[in-house]
């Protein structure tokens, strides 16, 4: 006789604390490993779970689904949840979930470390160290850009956005928004994104990946920023054509960028990896142990709530 308790099925290893959670009301089948699982092997033990934990890089498509045939609840630790077919969930009644507001102040904190990083030479500055090429303090040696003065261009107005913008004036910048909705808060500068691009010295990008964000910085909307302009990308990495933005390196029709992350992830474009003014990080916008924690906690309190016949805590529709 089948087992009245249900079934979950998790992707990755995570602290004891959220498999507690999990465990407490449900049978729990972890991938023990830092790995991917992958679709393969994640198709194998998905059958007859009633519960998917998911992270943002595991792929959930239609196929995935049909094989997931007494799935009741996905719910991946992220706020993006481009990987998961949800047409297709909603279609076979399951209940997709995310982990909106928690990952804010980290993705903010990591997106002005990278600012900085750039515009001060943070790595540079670092690797001539590291190779013993430092022989001294001279007057013009790595000079940087200040931001006080500057304009912080801010691609989407949501939660992350608004976070970053908000630390903008503690640098001396102005803060203007390109909101594809056409709002802002009080006191706040909306701009056309081809003005924000034209007009800004710090570009940072915080929108989800969709098929209207895919490649929105390529090759044209390159050619619109000044040429002391820097990129920041902590969002996704497909909104950002990554050849196009090599050759904007290349051509030095932008002054740097600091990446998060990348088309294709985990590689890297190879355009990126020898070019002293980019700064790349892998994909760490909310690796810090409270913002992960909580994250892993809520997508599976969003597990339990729905397997014990209550309505999710954070549903993505």
């Amino acid at each position: 006789m089948a087992s009245a308790t249900p079934s979950v099925l998790v992707t990755r290893r995570l602290p004891s604390s959220v498999l507690g959670i999990l465990r407490n009301a449900c049978e729990v089948d972890v991938h023990g490993s830092t790995d991917e699982l992958t679709p393969a092997a994640l198709c194998e033990r998905l059958p007859g779970k009633q519960g998917l934990l998911c992270m943002f890089n595991d792929p959930i498509d239609a196929g995935t689904l049909a094989v997931g045939d007494a799935l009741k609840v996905i719910s991946t630790v992220a706020v993006g949840y481009d990987n998961i077919d949800v047409v297709a969930a909603t279609e076979r009644g399951i209940v997709v979930t995310n982990t909106p507001n928690i990952l804010t102040g980290a993705t903010a904190e990591l997106t002005w470390a990278l600012i900085l990083a750039v515009t001060r030479r943070v790595g540079e500055g670092d690797r001539i160290i590291r190779r013993d090429d430092w022989h001294g303090w001279t007057f013009d040696f790595l000079l940087g850009g200040e931001l006080r003065g500057k304009q912080l261009g801010v691609v989407g107005a949501g939660r992350i956005g608004q976070a970053v913008a908000a630390v903008a004036p503690a640098f001396g910048m102005e803060a203007v928004f390109a909101n594809r909705s056409g709002t802002a808060a009080k006191g706040q500068r909306v701009l056309s994104l081809d003005e924000l691009l034209r007009t800004s010295d710090v570009v940072s990008l915080h929108v989800p990946l969709t098929e209207d964000t895919r490649h929105l910085i390529g090759r044209r909307t390159l050619l619109r920023m000044k040429r002391s302009a820097i990129l920041i990308n902590t969002s996704r990495g497909g909104v950002v054509d990554d050849e196009a933005l090599a050759w904007a390196l290349e051509e030095r029709l932008i002054a740097g960028a600091g990446l998060d992350v990348y088309e294709g992830e985990p590689r890297v474009h190879p355009g990126f990896l020898d070019r002293e003014n980019v700064c790349l990080t892998p994909h760490l916008g909310s690796a810090t142990r409270e913002t992960r924690t909580a994250m892993a906690e809520l997508a599976a309190r969003n597990v339990v709530e729905v397997l014990t016949g209550r309505p999710p805590l954070t549903p993505v529709t």
